[in-house]
């Protein structure tokens, strides 16, 4: 029998003690997730763009690109899932910022789940934020502050708590725990405030003023390139004739040189244009669909000049090496219309007349009616965009061409809403033989927790006090830096809105809405999902169906409130008629049912010369409100989205006043105020039940007309009652 020498065997076991001892100092990473907002999957140079982003495809050439990492399609639950390694759901975080009295649908992000800063804390790590917040509902003055940065595990925090708003001026901007203007900030005074260089101004200060022998995690969120398209002149100049061929050709010369990386294999077709998007030829509009390219692709060219500016200030002080970099995306792009109707719309009265801020005064609105200087802000075709009076999205065709080379947006769970970059760049923990390489491990947000906890050496509670924590969803993603198997042991899933996804191993299930038919694609060969393998493959399909129906149940993402069927939400009250007071907030399934039904409102109102919302029922898809503006009751509709106001001649007097509207059948409108009647017509009643809820006296949910969002009405609203009409 060998016998191997005691020299050799005395060696082993030095060398074996020496990779132990070395694994267990070595030191733990400081850890970036920095988030794009609105940002398509081919939207950065290494990803098939041909917006110039060197510093990020600086860290993709020496560090490593998922080529199958996965968001949750929208930027709420996006966040809430990021933040803390659940579905968001488990969050509490199914939608939005509306609380659906649904178990997954809070709106607020819950008290059993941890995020990666409150975790990482308890491993001695510093935490720090620069950016948007966007996973809770108070975000105005006197409002509570339990879910805000500083009280979810972040010892320091720049924002906005809002999730969107104007570049030049954000709503909802916040230092620590206290809301401030840009222009009475006195740790902050650029000659010119841009809120994207604003974020990355302090993620630099953070990584510099980081004194502590501690690793650190810091979360940049991004609200660029989400609109409103704003950017500086400087970056706009810079795109210049680049998008004058239109999105067919920025398409498919994407597309081209997403094969030539190999970021996509030359047998996935690309997807069709969307059938709602006109060709490059057929545009109507081409100087000002031009422009908002322009001014997007700045937008995402001002992002990364923050990222070398982060880059340089971990150099600076020695941390470079031994950082592991995230770049993602919240979502696909977004094919919303944001301020596209033709004919200028003036956000304010006066657009001739300078009216300016305060410059200690709050910024609350999410679309500003004037900028800080006074001036009115403009939507519209005639108004090209880009500066603080504007407010713009660039469209679903841009976004057909930002998704290259998928389907859909935002909002779907196709490959366009859900497919996001991953960047990872850590020179001290990849190899040298896997820079530039990519990785086609599919991956999830849920598993950036898991990673960071991993790398840190941490420990994922269980139970906090009472409190049973919901368990970690995802997996580890760090053996694939260096080519190793993830070893993922649950397929991922999605839902968001009725629309429904499953991902596992090379087979993908996915419907649009809460009830479209399923459809089944082989992502190995037909990443792009254009051939539909759910009739040939009909025991497949039930299979993982049934496996996404109990993951529902589990995860809270059912009972959902879309649709209408008693199975799928809570039962609609059938009461007739509603006595209210203000300060009341009914949700969708307690308020009352007006789809398809006339009805009346009446109430007693003491203005004393205050403006603000009297009743809202619904939000900016279906919905109706009752307001003041500019001392004129108003009556605003939306169907499917489309805007109806109807509006008294006169002023409402600022003494108690009766006050009567009646919506017929027909669409016909009847409004009562001091004697005085006015009549007009809407599309008719509401289509169905509008899913937000009912408030009076204020908005705090998606917003009817255009007036100020979630501003308290500061004046008497008495005797309220609402009937529902035969």
């Amino acid at each position: 029998m060998f016998r191997p020498p005691i020299l050799l065997i005395l060696q082993i076991s030095f060398l074996l003690l020496v990779v132990k001892l070395e694994a267990k100092e070595a030191p733990r990473p400081n850890i970036i997730v920095m988030m794009a907002d609105d940002m398509g999957w081919s939207d950065i140079g290494c990803y098939g763009s041909e917006i110039q982003t060197p510093n990020l495809d600086g860290l993709a050439e020496n560090g490593v690109r998922f080529t199958q990492f996965y968001n949750t399609g929208r930027c709420c639950p996006t966040r809430a899932s990021l933040l803390t390694g659940t579905y968001p759901h488990q969050a509490g975080i199914g939608w939005m910022m509306s609380n659906q009295n649904l178990p997954g649908y809070k709106g607020d992000l819950g008290k059993n789940v941890r995020t990666i800063a409150e975790v990482l804390k308890t491993a001695g790590y510093s935490t720090y934020m620069a950016g948007k917040w966007h996973v809770t509902p108070h975000v105005r003055p006197g409002t509570p502050k339990y879910n805000w940065p500083r009280q979810r595990g972040f010892d320091r925090f720049y924002g906005t708590i809002h999730g969107a708003g104007s570049f030049y001026d954000p709503n909802s901007l916040t230092r620590e725990n206290t809301l401030i203007s840009p222009l009475e900030d006195k740790e902050y005074n650029p000659d010119q405030y841009y809120y994207t260089h604003a974020i990355s101004d302090h993620a630099t200060r953070y990584i510099r003023e980081h004194k502590e022998k501690n690793p650190f995690f810091m979360y940049v969120a991004h609200t660029a390139p989400h609109w409103p398209m704003h950017a500086l002149e400087p970056d706009v100049k810079k795109y210049k004739g680049v998008y004058d061929k239109g999105w067919d050709e920025i398409r498919n010369s994407r597309y081209a040189r997403q094969i030539k990386m190999g970021l996509i294999d030359k047998k996935w077709k690309m997807s069709p244009r969307d059938s709602k998007a006109p060709s490059w030829e057929d545009a109507s509009d081409k100087e000002w669909d031009i422009r908002n390219m322009e001014v997007y692709a700045a937008m995402v060219d001002a992002l990364d000049q923050g990222v070398g500016r982060i880059i340089k200030a971990l150099k600076a002080t020695n941390q470079f090496e031994n950082t592991l970099f995230f770049f993602i995306a919240d979502n696909g792009g977004c094919a919303e219309g944001m301020g596209r109707r033709s004919g200028t719309q003036y956000r304010d009265k006066d657009p001739n007349i300078l009216k300016p801020m305060g410059k200690d005064e709050l910024q609350l609105d999410m679309i500003p009616r004037r900028t800080r200087d006074g001036r009115v802000v403009k939507q519209g075709t005639e108004v090209l965009t880009g500066g603080p009076d504007t407010y713009h999205g660039y469209g679903l065709p841009w976004a057909n061409a930002s998704n290259t080379p998928f389907r859909e947006y935002k909002h779907w769970v196709h490959e366009g809403g859900i497919s996001s970059p991953l960047i990872a760049h850590w020179p001290a923990g990849i190899k040298k033989s896997r820079l530039g390489k990519l990785e086609n491990q599919p991956g999830h947000l849920i598993d950036i927790m898991a990673t960071a906890v991993d790398l840190a050496g941490a420990k994922y509670p269980k139970k906090i006090e009472d409190t049973k924590v919901v368990s970690m969803q995802g997996t580890s993603l760090a053996p694939g830096f260096n080519g190793k198997n993830i070893e993922r042991k649950a397929p991922i899933f999605w839902e968001h809105e009725g629309n429904r996804a499953m991902r596992d191993g090379k087979w993908k299930l996915v419907a649009k809405g809460s009830n479209g038919p399923w459809e089944l694609y082989d992502i190995e060969e037909d990443r792009t999902e254009l051939n539909n393998l759910a009739l040939k493959e009909a025991e497949r399909l039930k299979s993982m169906s049934e496996t996404w129906e109990a993951w529902a149940l589990e995860a809270k993402a059912k009972p959902w409130p879309w649709g209408r069927k008693k199975s799928q939400q809570q039962k609609l009250s059938n009461k007739k008629s509603f006595k209210l007071k203000q300060g009341d907030d009914l949700p969708m399934n307690k308020a009352p049912n007006v789809g398809q039904k006339p009805f009346s409102i009446n109430a007693d109102v003491t203005s004393a010369g205050h403006d603000g919302v009297l009743i809202a029922q619904g939000g900016v898809n279906h919905g109706y409100a009752l307001h003041l503006q500019d001392g004129i009751l108003n009556f605003s509709t939306r169907h499917n989205g489309k805007l109806t106001i109807i509006a008294m001649k006169t002023l409402l007097p600022k003494e108690k006043t009766s006050i009567q509207l009646q919506l017929d059948k027909n669409g016909k409108v009847t409004l009562h105020a001091d004697g005085k009647v006015t009549e007009g017509k809407v599309p008719g009643p509401m289509y169905s039940q509008p899913i937000d809820g009912l408030q009076v006296g204020v908005d705090l949910n998606g917003v009817v007309g255009e007036y100020k969002p979630d501003i308290q009405f500061r004046g008497r609203i008495s005797n309220v009652q609402i009937r529902l009409l035969k």
